[in-house]
This record gives C-alpha cells, structure tokens and sequence, in this order.
C-alpha cells in the first residue's frame, strides 16, 4: 500500500467527549463481530491546551467584484448567506490584510440597506467582529497595514450614517471593545491577535472622533444611539489627539447645547458632562470655552444645574450638579457677558448668599444646605465663582444687589463653638479663610457697601481676636489655611490681606475710618507682639503678615502729617528693629527682601517730613543702618535706600550722621557714593577713558543704549529719553547728596575719586545740555528750521555745553597728572629709603670687616689703639678743674686683642656699709633695704632681731 493511502487510512480522532458506542455490526457473511467499548474522558487541561485551527483564506476580492457586478445586484438572498458566511469565517478574528476588502463589502452593502433590511443581520454580525482584535502574521505587520487600518476605523465611523438603530449600536459597541476588548475564542494558526492600543492609536490617526461627533446630528432625536454614541465619546475624549479632534468638529457646543433633552434612563447629563470635563481638561482650553460661551450652552447649563440643585437629592445628583458648576466657573473666567445676560450669574449669586442673607426668591424658599461633602465643596464652588464673576465690571451691580459683602462679612468673626446649625469647626475655618479671601477681591469694587456693613471695625475687632490668647487651634488643613495649624495666623494673614487691598484703593473716607478706629496704634501693637514672640521661629506667613502691616501704615500716613505724628516713636523703634536684619536672610527665599522693601517705604511714608520722628530716627542711628543697606549694593534696593537718602538730606541733623559714618572697610559715605556712581556709569555704558575721564565731550552722560535710541517725535506731554534716563538710574539721586553734603573738603577720597567727582559737580549742566542737544534732534527730524535767532541761540547753548565738557575734561587731565606727580614723588622717597637701608647695611658689614682685621692683624690693632688713645685726648678738657681726680685710661698688662671699655676698680667696701665680716651670715633670713647699691643694716632689722629672742 503506498504511504498516501495509509496515512488516509488512519482514522481521525473520535469528538473530545465521553462517549460508549455500540459496537455491534454484521459483516458480510452475517457473523456478529464483537467491538470493545471506547470511552474518551477529556479533561479541563485538554481543553485548555488546544491546538491552534488551520485558517483558509477566502477570495475577499472575488466577493467584493460579485457585490459591485450590476448583473447580480438583484440576488439579495445570495448576498445575505455571503455576508453570513463572511461573519462565520472570521468570528475568531479580522487579519490586517483583509481589513480594507471587508470595509469595501459593508460600504456596498451600506448603500443597500435602505431598500434591503435583509442587510442588517449579517452587516450588525461583520461589524461585531471588528470589537474582536485584529489578527497579524508578522510583527511587521502592525506598521506595515497601519495607514489602511487608519482608514478602515474612520470608515466604521462613517457607517453611522446608515439609518438603522441595530447598525449604529453595534458599531458603538464595537468601538467600546477597543477599550475592552473580548477574548479569542479560538486562536487562528500562523496568526497572533494585535496589541491591545493599537485600535485606539489607529483610532486617533484616523480621525474617528471627530467623525462620530459631526454624527451625533445624525441620532438627536433617538436617545438609545445617542446614549451609546456618547458613551463612545466618553472613551475617546480620554486622550489629548481625541479631544483635538473633537473640538474641531464642536464638540464643546454640539453636546452642551442639547443637556436638556428628554432623558428617561438619566445617562445623557451625566455622560455629556464627563465628556465636557474631558474635552476642558485635555483639549484646546480656549477653543473650548469659546464654544461654550455661546448663549444657547449658557442656557441649557443654567437649567441642567437649577433642576439638580432644586430636585436632585442623591448623592450622585450633587455630585453632578458640582460639576456642572466647576464648568460654569471656566466658563465665566473668559466670557462675562453671555453669563449675566443669560441672567445665570444673578441665580449662582442668590445660591452663594441665600444662607446668609435672607431672600424671598421662590428657588431658595425651601432649599437647604446639608452639612456633607457635596454641598460644603458647592459652598466653596460659589465663594469662587464671585471671584470670578467680579473682574467683570457690568457683574459688580448684581453683586450689589445680591448684598454679597454683607453676605461674606457674616465670616468675618470669632470662631466660637458651632452650634447644631453651624458647620463644624474645621469646615467652617475653611469656608471663614475661603470668604475673607473672596472679600478681599470683592470689597475693594464695593466700597458703598464695606462703608455701610461698618467693614473696617470689623476687620479690627477680628485682628485683635487673632491677636489675643483666646483658646483656639486653627486646622490648618484647607488650601487658605497654610501656616495655620494650633493657631490663628491663617486668619490674621487673610484678615490683613483684605485690610491692605481696601486701603490700596486710596479712598480717603476708608482711610479716615480706620485712623479714626485707631488702627495705626492697634497695627503697631499687632507688629510688636508678633515680633516679640515668633523671635527665631520666623515662616513665611509670619513675614507676609508683618509686610501686609507695614504696607497698610504707609499707605494711611503717606500724606497726612497728624497720621506720621500718631506713628510716633513706637512705629519708628519697629522699624529700626526691622532695618537691623541680617543681610543673610534676605536671600533666604522665605519673603525677607520683601519684608525689607515694604520697611524702607515704611520710612518714607511714616517717617520722612515728621521732624520729630526723623529726629529720633537720627538719635537711634538709623541714619548709619541706612548707609548701611546702601553699601550692601543691592541692585534692586540701591535706588530706593538713595531716594530715603535724598529725602533725610533736607533734615541739617543728618550731615553730620553721613559725614561720621564709617564702612567695613572703614571707607566713607563720600566714597561710597562715588563707588555707586562708576559702578552705574558702567552699566550704563558711558564712555570713560581709564581714570574716569571725559571721553566724549559733546555727550559726557550718555550711554550706549540711549546713543543707540533714535530721535523720534513726540508730543510734548511725553518724556525725552534725556529726561526718563533721571528716574532710570541713581546718577541724579548721588548729585542730589553730593550737593546736601558738599563737593570739597571730603576726607577719604583718592585723586582718582576727584576726578569722578568733578563730573557729578556738572550733572546738572550736562543734563541740561543733553536736553538741549535731543531738541535739536528732535527739531531735525520733524524738519523744522528754527529762525536764526533762534539757531544762534541753540547754536550757543551747544558752544557752551561742550566748552564746560571740555572744561571738566581738562581739569581732570590736570588732577591726573598732578596725582601721578605725587606717586612719582612717593616713588622717589621710596627708592630713597631703600637705599639708605642698603648704606645702613654697608656701614655694618664694614666696622665688621675692621673688627675682624683688629683680631687678626696686629698692626690694624695697634693703629686702632692709636685712634682710641687720640680720640679719648682729645675729649678731654684742656683746662682741668679745681680738685678734679684724674683717671688713667691705659690698663697695664692688657693681653686682649680688642680695646676695653671704662674700667673700675674698687679697693674695698667699707664696713660700715655691710656691718662687719661676719654680718652676711644671717641676711638672706632679714629684711633689709638696698641704699646706694651696698647692703646695710636697718633699725627695722635690729628690731625684728631683738622681738625674735625676745
């Protein structure tokens, strides 16, 4: 037998089940042959380990060419079972490749359903199969048919314009498998199912969003596909490409617009609302907010969150309705107008205020705040949305009317215990931080009302509680109240932000008020407590209260001389305390530069043109800090430390504190000043030889930045450049002083500060020369030819403009050469000293040399012996006195090689003078006193002596 005929005779395997056949048969010759009973018992493990199915491929081109031929159109029946038997052959799997050829098919037979609803069976079976994954035989396969698959996913969703609900719904839960897709029910051999993103990344390359949302017009009036429709938007909206292109096809509008639409089964508002989240969250923020604005979405929001806050009361509705709300507040952050006309920010007004402030409105008579999360997350929702509403200004009379001053201000008090119908203390230390902090936009806009609701006196009487020691400790848990754990800093530091944007509107009546309520005396008492106790334990909302204080100060006695006077001694020992800050902290990051800068126009403002506190500033040496903070040079400080400067130069008293001051390097404020000046000039870019000189004569202060500046035309109410470079730098500021302190007789200046210096004595006229020189360039460029009495008068000015120039430059040249005829001179003296050291020097190593020649070469002895011996005659007298003892010099039998000096010599010591010869026994033991340079026996000693027998 040939081996193909005996491997067909093998039988195949028996159907994996248990199973007895009866084996019972006659052959041919009518015997009755016996055949063993099989049973076949297959386990779980059996069928979990089958083997993969043989896949035959089908001629999907061939199929296509029989549904497009025009002379079988007719054969609908043939189609059907083609289709079905299409849907049989593919049910573990579409592959890649016969992607596009299937699409092809339900294409053709899309344009057939609407006379043939035969189609709708088989075409609902074929698009099921598209939520299974698809099959590939190479890994390649994924990049290689992407761009066809692309297609095919952007032709499912172009299906939906077949008018049939089985159709569409099928193909919405196909779409949704992307995202959780079925099980294979049998692998295909030599076919591996796709990855799992890859449906979504060819849905999003494709552009399917964006088709089934220009499709929901398709299904407005058929809620089960549009609930279906939306859910598969819901998914898609999930990442940013999708939500791209679902705002270029108005999403935002398609889907706000019909919130409303009758619901029975309650998933449209719901899925509507997720996909607007989505779309707000991941899309175009801009674009989308520009779609919503439009009234007929305003409208339809207005009404969806109404109903759920009037009628909804399941925790789901609340949460729905905040929603809903955190999309109106976007919505209202770009677009105002459509809001108030729609009337929907007068009701969210009344929602804010109605528990506060009593309304006979119908849809507040019976609504009621529940103490859950929902409704205290929708309380703090609307505090925010008045933030919002309120940088409209055609909002702020419906924030009038909705009394929402008077509303918030009901926060604005003493934590006590909350009773039964309070919220409870850590909600309501939220909501109290939330109101004061919406105030403090809100009030500024409504200062009628925060006159009439007695706000100033409220905000004090709240400060001082803040400051007391009452029992309290503050959560500290919210976002308002950092900084505020186990105390009350966090309503002192919301307290005085709403006190410093109030008086910042500069509103004279408001600021009267709070004088008239004391809070200078009581802001300085607030400062001094918190300076006191937080001594070392300093943070960042410590920093910010005292800045916030300091602020508000300035601003009610910047221009009121009985406002300074009440400041007073206390305000000015505060911010003497303050100005001695370490120069370490201010870069500490924790807000001490600010604390600082807010110090400094504390000073200007409370102190400056009170005589009296200037005096005792001066007395305290706060005029020595000053100079102080100027030599730290800090860029940003510099200008304003020399504006205080400047300002306290009027005040005599202060000359002789400038002239006294001293630096760490023991440099003066005259050569500060100068230092200041070059370092400006420098970055400035002024032209400056290098000692400082004038370089160019014709423009001595300009630098290169303004050179570079063209000449333009201008009205005359509009600054020069000449003129705005003054307030730019501190070049006018330093003249300022220099001109209070003098410009002669400084002490500490070098030769080459006198020449910087002789510019500063000149800023003056050169400034007016450089105003000058722009009016003939700014004539020039409006070609406007002065009259000639008029060109000889500019001509003149200019003469003389660069002849002071030139002046100052060769005064300079003259300060120059004498200085360097000084440091010749030095030089000289120099070069002097060092040689009379190296003669001093050589004298030495001479009377050395003749010293060695003495002792070692007799002759130089002798004549050495010789010189001494003339020597000493000749400082003899010549007439010899009265009873006068002359000594001989020569000493007999000297055997030494060097002259000896005066020789003495004493015979003996008389006895009177060391009491016998035996009186030296005992005298270590005695008192005794020296006399004349010899020992000698004492009456005091005899004593002692005669008491120590006794």
């Amino acid at each position: 037998m040939p081996a193909a005929q005996e491997l067909g005779a093998v039988r195949a395997p028996l159907p994996a089940a248990s199973m007895a056949l009866p084996v019972d048969s006659k052959p041919a010759n009518g015997r009755k042959i016996a055949r063993p009973v099989v049973r076949l018992v297959v386990t779980d493990t059996d069928l979990g380990d089958q083997e993969a199915i043989p896949f035959q491929p089908m001629d999907l081109a061939r199929v296509l060419k029989f549904f497009e031929d025009p002379f079988s159109r007719d054969l609908t029946e043939r189609h059907v079972r083609t289709l079905k038997k299409i849907a049989k052959h593919y049910c573990n799997g579409i592959p890649l490749k016969d992607l596009t050829q299937l699409m092809k098919i339900l294409n053709v037979c899309a344009a057939r359903v609407g006379d043939h609803k035969e189609f709708i069976d088989p075409m609902s079976d074929l698009l099921k199969l598209f939520g299974l994954p698809f099959l590939k035989e190479k890994t390649s396969d994924e990049i290689n048919y992407a761009q066809d698959v692309a297609e095919s996913i952007s032709q499912l969703g172009c299906l939906m314009r077949v008018p049939s609900s089985q159709l569409r719904i099928q193909i919405c839960n196909s779409i949704v498998n992307f995202y959780n897709p079925q099980t294979v029910k049998q692998q295909l051999e030599g076919f591996q199912p796709t990855n799992v993103n890859f449906k979504i990344q060819m849905a999003e390359a494709g552009g399917l969003a964006e088709t089934l949302v220009l499709s929901l017009t398709l299904v407005e009036n058929r809620m089960q596909e549009k609930i279906s429709l939306l859910k598969v938007l819901q998914l898609l909206s999930r990442t940013t490409e999708n939500c791209k292109l679902m705002t270029k096809a108005q999403a935002g509008s398609r889907i706000c617009s019909r919130l409303n639409d009758p619901d029975p089964s309650g998933q449209l508002l719901f899925r509507s609302s997720e996909i607007l989240w989505n779309l707000l969250e991941n899309g175009p923020k801009e674009e989308l907010v520009t779609q919503l604005s439009n009234i007929e979405c305003i409208y339809a929001l207005k009404d969806s969150f109404v109903g759920l806050l009037t009628n909804g009361y399941k925790h789901y509705d609340c949460q729905l309705r905040n929603d809903l709300l955190v999309i109106a507040t976007l919505i209202a952050e770009n677009s105002g107008p459509p809001m108030i006309e729609s009337g929907f920010a007068k009701q969210l007004i009344l929602f804010a205020t109605f528990s506060e402030v009593k309304s006979h409105n119908p849809l507040v008579k019976s609504l009621k705040l529940l103490h859950n999360n929902e409704d205290f997350e929708m309380k703090k929702l609307l505090f925010n949305i008045i933030v919002v509403l309120a940088k409209d200004e055609s909002a702020i009379q419906l924030l009038c009317d909705g009394k929402v001053v008077l509303a918030l201000f009901n926060y604005v008090k003493a934590n006590e215990k909350p009773g039964i119908h309070d919220w409870p203390s850590a909600r309501f230390e939220d909501l109290q931080l939330h109101a004061i902090a919406t105030l403090t936009t809100v009030a500024p806009l409504l200062l009628e009302d925060y006159m009439t609701c007695q706000g100033s006196t409220r905000i004090l009487l709240f400060l001082e509680w803040c400051i007391s020691q009452d029992a309290f400790s503050g959560a500290g848990n919210c976002f308002h109240g950092a900084g505020g754990r186990g105390n009350k800093h966090a309503q002192m530091r919301y307290s005085l932000r709403l006190l410093r944007s109030v008086v910042a509107v500069g509103d004279e009546a408001v600021n009267q008020d709070l004088c008239d309520q004391g809070a200078i005396s009581q802001l300085l008492g607030t400062l001094r407590k918190i300076l006191t106790h937080t001594e070392g334990k300093e943070d960042y909302v410590l920093l910010e209260i005292q800045a916030d204080i300091l602020f508000i100060l300035s601003t009610i006695c910047e221009s009121d001389l009985h406002k300074k006077e009440l400041f007073g001694t206390e305000g000015v020992d505060m911010l003497l305390l303050l100005l001695r800050m370490e120069p370490s902290k201010f870069y500490s990051g924790l807000g001490h530069n600010k604390l600082l800068f807010c110090t400094l126009d504390c000073v200007w403002c409370c102190i400056l043109g009170c005589f009296t506190s200037e005096d005792y500033f001066l007395e305290k040496e706060g005029m020595f800090i000053i100079l102080d903070l100027l030599a730290l040079n800090i860029k940003s400080m510099t200008n304003l430390v020399l504006g205080i400067l400047v300002e306290f130069c009027d005040n005599p008293k202060t000359i002789p504190h400038i002239a006294t001051w001293r630096g760490k390097k023991n440099e003066t404020a005259a050569k500060l000043l100068i230092q200041l000046w070059k370092q400006e000039e420098e970055e400035l870019g002024v032209r400056r030889d290098e000692f400082g000189c004038i370089i160019d004569a014709k423009k001595p202060l300009v630098g290169q930045f303004q050179d570079a500046q063209e000449i333009t035309p201008a009205p005359g109410s509009c600054f020069s450049v000449a003129i705005m470079e003054v307030a730019e730098n501190t070049r006018a500021k330093i003249y300022s002083v220099f001109c209070k302190i003098g410009f002669e007789n400084l002490p500490g200046l070098s030769a080459l500060d006198y020449v910087t210096l002789s510019v500063i004595s000149r800023y003056l006229e050169f400034k007016v020369g450089e105003v000058w020189s722009e009016i003939r360039a700014e004539l020039k460029a409006e070609n406007i030819k002065p009259v000639t009495c008029d060109q000889e008068v500019l001509d003149v000015i200019a003469k003389a403009s660069e002849n002071i120039s030139k002046i100052v430059a060769s005064h300079q040249t003259e300060m120059i050469e004498n200085h360097q005829q000084m440091e010749l001179q030095e030089e000289q003296q120099k070069y002097t000293e060092i040689k009379a050291n190296h003669k001093q020097r050589e004298i030495v190593m001479k009377s050395w040399d003749n010293f060695l020649a003495r002792t070692s070469n007799y002759e130089a002895l002798k004549k050495a012996k010789r010189l001494q011996e003339k020597s000493i005659e000749s400082s003899r007298p010549k007439v010899k006195p009265k009873n006068a003892i002359m000594h001989s010099t020569h000493i007999p039998r000297l055997h030494t090689t060097v002259p000896c000096g005066t020789v003495v010599t004493v015979e003996s010591t008389p006895s009177h003078l060391i009491g016998g010869p035996l009186a030296d026994t005992d005298i270590a033991l005695k008192r005794v006193s020296i006399r004349g340079g010899a020992l000698q026996k004492t009456k005091s000693v005899k004593l002692l002596d005669q008491h120590s027998k006794d």
